[in-house]
């Protein structure tokens, strides 16, 4: 699902400051990947991104994509969700969100709430460093596949 263009825009501005601030070149390749990632809701992994990247810069490889959201994930532009065996899933939204994680179809839906915002790290975490961030992943069936439809 596409998000609407003022979301986009917002996403796409903040992503210019950031890259300034941390003083990474926001070369063509990269907006564009950024661009196919903060455009969409979905969750896309490489594969996904690639097809959209690719209508707009027809050479550019998976690879590229590939090595371009590491470096973005690593410099914490963008955030690595729902990890799983077969492939990376990458979130443009770096606002404070968790995710609801489809067990048969893999559709990942972010979600927010106001009880979770109040949690404190736990005390087993903290005796491991200093915690900056935490975030929570539902996995369950989601209502489209319940209902026995495509989502």
């Amino acid at each position: 699902m596409t998000l609407p263009r003022e979301t986009v825009e917002a996403r796409l501005a903040a992503f210019r400051e950031a890259c300034v601030q941390k003083r990474l070149r926001l070369t063509h390749q990269r907006m564009e990947v950024f661009r196919a990632l903060a455009s969409s809701e979905e969750h896309p992994d490489v594969e996904s991104i690639h097809r959209v990247v690719r209508k707009r810069i027809p050479t550019i490889s998976p690879d590229t994509i590939y090595r371009n959201l590491k470096l973005l994930a690593e410099h914490g532009l963008v955030s690595v969700a729902g990890m799983s065996a077969d492939r990376l899933r990458f979130d443009a939204n770096m606002g404070p969100h968790h995710h609801f994680v489809c067990v048969k179809c893999g559709r990942i839906r972010d979600f927010t709430s106001r009880e979770l915002e109040h949690i404190a790290f736990p005390a087993e975490a903290r005796a491991f460093g200093a915690p900056c961030s935490m975030h929570l992943e539902v996995k369950g069936v989601c209502s489209a596949c319940q209902k026995g439809r495509k989502p």
